[in-house]
C-alpha cells in the first residue's frame, strides 16, 4: 500500500486509479465505475448512457480510461457521444475513440491500450438489417473481449435460400450469436444446421400483436432445437456470454 501511496504523491498514480486498486471501484459525482469486472468475472465492465445525462456518461468514460485505460460505452445519443468527445478532447485528447452511430455504441482507449487476442472466432448473424442495432452492441464486445467477429447480415427465414448460402460459413465459426425479430424462428432453424454453440438474440422490431420482442423471445424460449436465449434486445449479454465461451475455447486451445 505504501508504494501506491508514493506513486499517487509522485504524480504516477492517479486518485482514481489508487481507489480502483484498493477497493474496486471508483466513486465520483456521477456513480460509482466497476473497475474489476473484468478482472474478477472475464466481462469488461462497460457504460449504460440510457438514463443518464450527457455529462454523466462523459464523467464516467473519464473514469473508466484513468481506471482501466479503455471505456465502453453502450446506447449512446448524439448528446452523449457529442459530450464525450468533448471531455475526452479536453482532459485526455490522445484517447482513440471507436464511435459506431448504428450500433450506439462508443468505445474510447487511452493509446497505450492493447486489447486482448483470442484464437476464437465468433459468428454475429442478423435476419435483417433492423436487428443490426442490438447485433451491433453485441459485436463491440466481443471485440474488446479479444474474439475475432464474423458478421452474417440479412439472413432471415423470409428466404431459406439466404442462410442455406451462408451455411458453410456458419459452421466454421466457434460460436454463433443469431438476432431476429418477428417471431424470432432464426436461431431455432441455424441451431439445427450447425454444431456449435448459439445464442438466441431476441430483437424488438415486428409489430401488432406478440410485438417488440415478445413474439420472438417466446420463440426462442419454445425452441426445440439447443439454443440459449437472452433476453430482449441484450446485445451486450449475448456479446459477454459468446466472449466468455470465446475466452475458454482460447485458453483450450493454448494448452
Amino acid at each position: 500500500m505504501r508504494d501506491l501511496l508514493e506513486a499517487v504523491a509522485a504524480g504516477e498514480v492517479s486518485p482514481e486509479a489508487a481507489q480502483a486498486q484498493l477497493q474496486g471501484y471508483v466513486v465520483g459525482e456521477s456513480g460509482r465505475f466497476d473497475a474489476t469486472r473484468e478482472t474478477r468475472s472475464g466481462v469488461p465492465e462497460a457504460i449504460l448512457a440510457e438514463g443518464k445525462t450527457p455529462t454523466e456518461v462523459a464523467d464516467l468514460t473519464a473514469t473508466a480510461l484513468e481506471t482501466t485505460g479503455r471505456a465502453i460505452v453502450t446506447r449512446t445519443s448524439p448528446d452523449h457521444r457529442e459530450a464525450v468527445h468533448d471531455h475526452l478532447q479536453e482532459i485526455h485528447p490522445e484517447a482513440v475513440i471507436d464511435d459506431d452511430q448504428r450500433a450506439r455504441t462508443l468505445v474510447a482507449r487511452a493509446a497505450e491500450f492493447e486489447v486482448p487476442d483470442l484464437d476464437a472466432t465468433v459468428g454475429v448473424v442478423t435476419a435483417g438489417t433492423s436487428d443490426a442495432i442490438p447485433a451491433g452492441e453485441a459485436t463491440a464486445l466481443l471485440r474488446e473481449m479479444g474474439a475475432t467477429v464474423k458478421r452474417i447480415d440479412d439472413v432471415g427465414v423470409a428466404s431459406l435460400a439466404r442462410v442455406l448460402d451462408q451455411l458453410e460459413v456458419l459452421r466454421q465459426q466457434d460460436v454463433l450469436i443469431v438476432a431476429a425479430g418477428r417471431e424470432g424462428a432464426l436461431p431455432t432453424v441455424i441451431a439445427g444446421l450447425v454444431d456449435v454453440p448459439v445464442i438466441g438474440l431476441p430483437v424488438s422490431t415486428g409489430y401488432g400483436h406478440g410485438g417488440e420482442g415478445e413474439a420472438a423471445l417466446s420463440g426462442m424460449l419454445q425452441s426445440c432445437t439447443a439454443l440459449s436465449v437472452v433476453n430482449v434486445d441484450s446485445g451486450f449479454t449475448a456479446g459477454a456470454q459468446a466472449g466468455l465461451i470465446a475466452r475458454r475455447l482460447d485458453d483450450a486451445r493454448e494448452s
